[in-house]
């Protein structure tokens, strides 16, 4: 009964400043809603059980990612302005077309694939250990993921040394 509530909680969480990200004006506010989706995204994981998952989740997207985010808009110095651009309706009614015909399509795909049946069960034993998931990372044979894991890390730091390039221009 309890896990029913949290999820519950999270889901009204996620869903409601899912929408707000999506519709506010202000870009800084719209980055901020995202971050919360992304920890209530990792308070399902925790949920279910899957701590590793739930950690990468905080670690890498409500951490880094929204930080870099937020970072690049700070460094570029947009200013939230006031456009008063109207949309045609038939551009309203092409966008409506489009949510209910992506919202009928999840909605199949959740019932013909009975997700809402398996959607709290706790995982099995069957599932990787995190000192497995973390020997596979930090490996350099065949399946390990050493050289993705360091082309990430270069790439980040292109993104980095790039902004701080454009924050100095001016």
């Amino acid at each position: 009964m309890a896990q029913t509530i949290i999820f519950l909680i999270l889901a009204v969480i996620i869903l409601g400043c899912g929408i707000l990200a999506v519709t506010t004006k202000r870009i800084m506010h719209a980055a901020t809603y995202l971050m919360f989706v992304l920890f209530g995204t990792a308070g399902l994981y925790f949920l279910m059980g899957y701590t590793f998952l739930a950690s990468v989740q905080v670690m890498v997207y409500a951490g880094g990612v929204v930080v870099l985010y937020i970072f690049a808009l700070m460094l570029t110095g947009r200013q939230d302005k006031k456009d008063n651009h109207s949309v045609s309706l038939a551009k309203k009614f092409a966008a409506l077309v489009a949510t209910l015909c992506g919202a009928g399509l999840f909605l199949f795909i959740i019932v013909s694939h009975r997700f809402a049946e398996n959607m709290l069960t706790a995982p099995s034993e069957q599932t990787t250990s995190v000192k497995l998931i973390g020997q596979q990372l930090l490996s350099s044979d065949k399946f390990g993921y050493l050289l993705p894991f360091e082309v990430v890390s270069i790439l980040l730091l292109a993104c980095i040394i790039g902004s701080l390039i454009i924050a100095r221009k001016r």
